[in-house]
């Protein structure tokens, strides 16, 4: 179903698409899956570079919430029995200090629209329809590209006759096509399960903890109803999966979460080594230039003045 009011952004995103694949068609056969592929993972790369500030915002908000994870227990267990006023007292400190529990939502937010975007230009590829800016000769070339030998506008459930019809072998196709969510599902789960482990270690008595649990072992699920989606879809899917878990991790470990301990006071601990730290070692620092050495002083002692010209003397 096309959204009227959304043509313009289908109509960007076909414009982008269109782009990228005739800079890569300079050096790669326009018809070639890989062509088709550096494309879809081109244009997930550019959107998710342009929402990386939204990221940033998140992961400051959350650290945010975090830090005043303490004051919020103390304000559940003195108005426990009134949830208005503790609801009331909650967002005052978060108001407060800056914090804002909707800030997770932002990047999937802007994400939606263009996820919206890329599944109506495929389909439109899929069904042969040259829309929104795009020539009948980009569409041809889309419903030719294989990606290990599944065509890219085929989901699972495309029959065995349509796919013959892109010269494909109706096998291979559902086997690369059930291997690729499967990648989607594993991505989608290692995504939410490292958000999940660093709020459940930060507050370990969080009432919600297990709704979060069951969050993360849910998640995968919902991957396996991208079998209706096209293969290029899914592999914008995987490809910013892949994206937020390095992101993520990125971000994780350069910002440990800070440490409540028995008092109260909150420490933050020292950054830790990243996967991507081991792979290519650690920045040398700057080497620091020697300090100058301080001059030395110099006492000038007094000179003493012969016997002759000192007062009351007498020359001999």
């Amino acid at each position: 179903m096309e959204l009227p009011f959304l043509n313009w952004l289908y109509t960007a995103v076909a414009w982008v698409i269109t782009h990228i694949h005739a800079g890569y068609s300079t050096f790669i056969p326009a018809s070639s899956g890989l062509n088709w592929a550096l494309t879809i993972i081109t244009l997930t790369v550019l959107m998710r570079l342009l929402i990386f500030p939204l990221f940033m915002k998140q992961m400051r908000s959350s650290r945010k919430m975090q830090e005043l994870a303490p004051k919020v227990q103390e304000l559940r267990k003195k108005y426990k029995n009134d949830k208005q006023r503790m609801n009331q007292e909650v967002m005052r400190l978060y108001q407060e200090a800056g914090a804002n529990p909707l800030g997770g939502c932002l990047p999937i937010v802007a994400q939606f629209p263009i996820f919206i975007s890329m599944f109506t230009v495929l389909r439109a590829i899929a069904e042969d329809r040259a829309v929104f800016g795009m020539t009948e000769e980009l569409v041809e070339s889309a419903r030719h590209a294989h990606v290990f030998g599944a065509p890219l506008p085929a989901t699972f459930f495309t029959s065995a006759a349509d796919i013959e019809k892109f010269s494909a072998d109706p096998l291979v196709t559902k086997i690369v096509l059930a291997l690729f969510v499967a990648v989607s599902s594993l991505t989608t789960f290692l995504t939410v399960r490292q958000s999940v482990k660093r709020s459940m270690a930060q507050m370990p008595d969080n009432p919600m903890a297990q709704q979060q649990k069951i969050l993360m072992y849910i998640s995968p699920l919902f991957a396996v109803f991208s079998l209706n989606f096209q293969l290029g879809l899914i592999l914008y899917w995987v490809t910013t999966n892949l994206w937020t878990l390095g992101q993520q991790h990125w971000f994780y470990s350069r910002h440990p979460m800070p440490v409540v301990d028995e008092k109260g006071n909150i420490t933050t601990p020292e950054p830790t080594n990243g996967i991507f730290t081991r792979l290519v070692g650690k920045p040398k620092a700057a080497e620091q230039p020697e300090p100058a050495p301080a001059p030395k002083i110099v006492r000038q002692q007094p000179t003493r003045q012969p016997r002759s010209k000192r007062t009351g003397s007498k020359k001999s």
